[in-house]
């Protein structure tokens, strides 16, 4: 574990492995252990950065929510790798942390050797939509410091997006649980003020810009990601697409081994 004191936040950084760099970004309510159980497979292969993402486990940052805006969260990526000496890395993303490596990739091609979207989106393509999402996740937000964690959790554990989920191992669930609860209320607050899929300019017509490889991953049982990777890989010349057997939302908890190995196939032969 690091911590990296840039100008205004200190991110908690865990590293693991040996090997071309692949950094790994977590989902809202996730943390650096998010991964913990992939290491044994990738660490052998890859030296992974696994950052605490602004509002999430020990990464400390202003409470405007301003300072968690996406092209600010990039800008902080950009100053760890220079910090570690690391001119280009792999980039893995899961939802939110997807989003975010998208808009990284985007930026700054020059530094990201591939970019792999796990359950991602480029955001919404209309103003509009933009709008009613901003607001919903605004509530979201006030919901979060008014009720306290443990109730925004349970409510959060019910949503139909992670229903299959519950096909995971009890260890395995609990565990996500427990770092969802480590969060701090404000920090997860701030993060969807600053960072939500509302409030992010959308990247759909940007998409065409990538020149990088770039690996797509959805569940086969999420349908919703499932067609956002399917138009992704439309407009991503050359892009791979890997629609996963037995997995909702979140492929890297429900199918591990599938996860890892597409991973590996994809990154593991090549260097930064």
């Amino acid at each position: 574990m690091a911590i990296f004191k840039l100008a205004d936040a200190q991110y908690n950084v865990v590293t693991a492995g040996a090997g071309p760099s692949l950094m790994l970004l977590h989902g809202f309510t996730g943390c650096a252990q998010s991964w913990d159980h992939l290491k044994p497979a990738l660490s052998a292969r890859f030296a992974m950065i696994l950052p605490d993402l602004p509002g999430h486990g020990r990464t400390q940052v202003p409470d405007d929510p301003a300072r968690y805006r996406m092209e600010r969260c990039v800008c902080d990526l950009i100053a760890i790798l220079d910090a570690m000496g690391i001119e280009r890395t792999h980039l893995l993303g899961y939802s939110m942390g997807g989003r975010l490596a998208l808009a990284a990739a985007i930026a700054h091609q020059d530094r990201i050797a591939s970019l792999i979207l796990e359950s991602a989106s480029p955001g919404l393509a209309g103003a509009a939509e933009r709008q009613a999402r901003a607001a919903s996740d605004d509530a979201l937000a006030d919901l979060i410091e008014r009720d306290g964690i443990e109730a925004f959790v349970a409510r959060w554990e019910r949503m139909p997006l992670f229903a299959t989920q519950e096909r995971s191992p009890q260890a395995v669930r609990a565990q996500l649980a427990a770092n969802r609860r480590a969060n701090n209320p404000t920090g997860l607050a701030n993060s969807l003020r600053g960072m939500s899929t509302g409030v992010q300019p959308s990247l759909w017509e940007r998409l065409g810009e990538l020149k990088i490889p770039c690996l797509l991953m959805a569940g086969e049982l999420d349908a919703k990601f499932k067609a956002i990777a399917q138009s992704m890989a439309a407009a991503i010349a050359g892009s791979r697409l890997a629609l996963v057997p037995g997995a909702g939302h979140t492929i890297h908890l429900e199918q591990p081994a599938a996860f890892a190995r597409e991973i590996l196939e994809f990154a593991g032969g090549g260097g930064q």
